[in-house]
């Protein structure tokens, strides 16, 4: 008998316990707050918290009638809301309503425009307090209309739904500490567009892309489980005790930052991604383009919104303590980027310009976020008036002891310059010894025509190809060459 009382008390204290355990006051999901821009014409998901098996209401001013859900038995529920698509110059507030049990909750100040997730490491977490005259640069940042999130850092073993982290309106104040380039590319779709545009940052600096990746996706790929995961889970930091506190070390760990920053937003309606990363993977190749192409679509399918748009940007020049002109490891790894938009939907942005060889950290970086702004109107809005593509290799020709490059012809219709009225830099031609020399480099109409007198009979092209070469040939839009080569000679140990 007692045995039966001891079972009965203690089934009853867990159920005690469970109920409040999933006992919630009724809140919307982090990534959902006041200010906030909600994506335009798509469905958009409302989800958060109730009391488990509650009815929940959803009401918002756009929409012709409310949507009613029931929570979980752990509390969660979601519900789907139609967004009409955006009208050009119209900054109307709205209102989103949650109402359970008597208790209601409110989101106001709410736009509707179009969002966009901005990561990577720490050049795209760098400030608007750092950059090329900044305090002027902040002072002309009042955009009401252009909404800021800025998620704070995280890590989990495990995906998680809470991200810390609040909607703020465009100004001197919130977007001091803001990525400067989410920001200019922001500000940018949001003057052109002429629409609300919601930004979102959510990355952290010294980071590596396999930090971003589900753990799930690297175990399925031989290759990214050898290269990336197995050296974590054999090691003894795998069985650590993950907080939220950083590391140089602990954001290079596999798929950490994946389940703690990127898995929160998975329910968010988006229009697209902007990814600025690299340097923490810089000694990787192939795998690097295969990682990278696994996190874009793993991230496409989580979001679950079809092939988002992915705009990544190629790293900087930079010399890594390391004063040697010819050194090119840093190029090769510029390479395995751009093998990267072999997957549909992605772009590259070349930043080979507006770096700064012997600081890892650029300050020029409105070029980028506007270059990238750029690529979104043309790819993603279907401005094909708007140039975004630099010069890009075609092919070349050799003869007479010189060679003569050209170049896609799309990338150069406005023809070809350079931003300092001196002859391109950086080009360099081999024979079939495989050394490369300096080469005398002379604008030909849309072509470039080349000649070194250490090489009598080129075989082969190199421009941009070196580790820290910042560069001065563009287009006439002021968009640089892309790096490239024309040997498939292997990279030196």
């Amino acid at each position: 008998m007692y045995s039966y009382f001891k079972i009965v008390f203690k089934t009853a204290v867990f159920c005690l316990i469970s109920a409040f355990t999933y006992a919630q006051d009724l809140s919307f999901a982090d990534p959902l707050g006041n200010h906030m821009v909600v994506q335009q014409n798509k469905p958009f998901k409302v989800w958060g918290n109730a009391q488990p098996g509650a009815i929940v209401r959803i009401t918002a001013d756009w929409a012709s009638s409310p949507v009613e859900v029931v929570a979980d038995p752990y509390g969660r529920f979601m519900g789907i809301l139609p967004v009409p698509k955006a009208k050009r110059g119209d900054f109307s507030p709205h209102w989103l309503r949650l109402d359970s049990n008597e208790t209601t909750v409110q989101l106001e100040d709410v736009l509707i425009g179009d969002v966009w997730i901005c990561s990577g490491q720490s050049n795209m977490q760098f400030g608007m307090d750092e950059v090329v005259n900044a305090e002027k640069e902040i002072k002309k940042a009042n955009h009401p209309n252009l909404r800021l999130f800025y998620a704070g850092l995280n890590f989990s073993n495990v995906p998680i739904d809470n991200v810390n982290g609040e909607w703020k309106s465009c100004d001197s104040t919130s977007v001091r500490k803001f990525s400067a380039v989410a920001y200019y590319f922001g500000s940018k779709l949001h003057e052109d567009l002429n629409i609300p545009v919601g930004v979102v940052f959510t990355g952290i600096g010294a980071s590596a892309a396999q930090a971003y990746v589900p753990r799930r996706v690297l175990a399925a790929d031989p290759l990214l489980d050898k290269e990336y995961l197995q050296p974590y889970l054999q090691s003894d930091r795998s069985k650590e005790k993950i907080d939220g506190g950083f590391s140089f070390e602990k954001v290079t760990r596999p798929y950490l930052l994946y389940n703690a920053i990127v898995h929160p937003f998975k329910n968010l309606s988006v229009s697209g991604f902007c990814w600025y990363q690299g340097e923490s993977n810089r000694h990787e190749r192939e795998s690097y383009t295969l990682l990278t192409q696994a996190m874009i679509k793993s991230w496409r399918a989580a979001f679950a919104q079809g092939e988002l748009p992915f705009y990544l940007v190629q790293v900087a020049p930079f010399f890594y303590d390391l004063e040697d002109p010819k050194l090119a490891d840093y190029a090769f790894f510029r390479e395995a980027q751009e093998a990267v938009t072999a997957l549909a939907n992605t772009e590259m942005v070349v930043t080979m310009d507006v770096g700064e060889a012997k600081d890892l950290h650029p300050k020029n970086k409105k070029p980028i976020g506007l270059r990238l702004a750029r690529t979104a109107l043309n790819r993603h809005y279907g401005r094909l008036e708007v140039d975004y593509q630099g010069p890009q290799f075609r092919d070349v020709k050799f003869e007479k002891g010189k060679a003569l490059v050209s170049f896609e012809p799309e990338s150069v219709k406005s023809g070809l310059q350079t931003n300092d009225g001196m002859p391109p830099r950086f080009f360099q031609v081999a024979g079939a010894d495989q050394v490369f020399y300096p080469a005398k480099a002379v604008i030909k109409g849309n072509r470039i025509l080349l000649s070194s007198k250490e090489v009598k009979r080129p075989v082969a092209v190199r421009y941009a190809f070196t580790n820290y070469p910042v560069t001065n040939l563009e287009n006439k839009e002021g968009i640089p060459a892309v790096p490239f080569r024309t040997d498939n000679w292997q990279e030196p140990d």
